[in-house]
């Protein structure tokens, strides 16, 4: 799984071939698909093992706790967290997420963004009973959120910013600032 994780990310879904994963993993055809059944296969099962972390930790941290802004900051560090361990798999699942509609690994990744984006305006819309300028604005909080979320760590990959203690306050204070204006 390594392997492929190596090779998709390098190159995409599409331009890898299995025999080339075989060839990488020193594994036999048909044991990659006694094991993954297809290529499609294999992409299930590295999204599986590569979101059950970064949900679990989305799980916990959106869990609203009548102070928003806390909460937003234990999600973001979360996010943090997750993409400064886990970099080739996540600039991976966010190329993925830009890829055509109708793409394979689009399709694939979708419903694990979809689980993000769900928990996400979930918190939100907790927060709406302490906060009534929120109210009916979930949605587009959820969406607006992830993406700062995403251009931070994009940036920090690209060294052009430190996902420290201090990012983590601005990115926050700069999506709240904008709900209570």
């Amino acid at each position: 799984m390594q392997q492929a994780l190596s090779l998709f990310s390098a190159r995409g879904y599409d331009a890898v071939g299995i025999q080339e994963i075989c060839e990488a993993a020193l594994v036999t055809k048909p044991t990659l698909y006694h094991y993954f059944i297809s290529k499609r296969g294999l992409l299930q099962a590295l999204l599986d093992q590569h979101f059950a972390p970064l949900l679990t930790a989305l799980e916990t941290s959106s869990a609203y706790d009548h102070d928003i802004t806390y909460s937003l900051e234990k999600v973001i560090r979360a996010y943090f967290d997750y993409a400064r361990q886990n970099m080739t798999f996540y600039r991976w699942q966010l190329a993925m997420q830009f890829a055509p509609h109708e793409s394979e690994p689009h399709q694939a990744v979708l419903p694990f963004l979809k689980k993000q984006f769900r928990l996400l305006e979930s918190l939100f819309q907790q927060a709406e009973g302490d906060h009534g300028n929120m109210r009916g604005r979930s949605h587009a909080y959820a969406a607006t959120f992830l993406g700062m979320i995403n251009t931070y760590i994009n940036l920090s990959y690209e060294q052009m910013l430190d996902p420290d203690d201090e990012q983590v306050y601005r990115l926050q204070h700069q999506f709240m600032h904008g709900i209570f204006s």
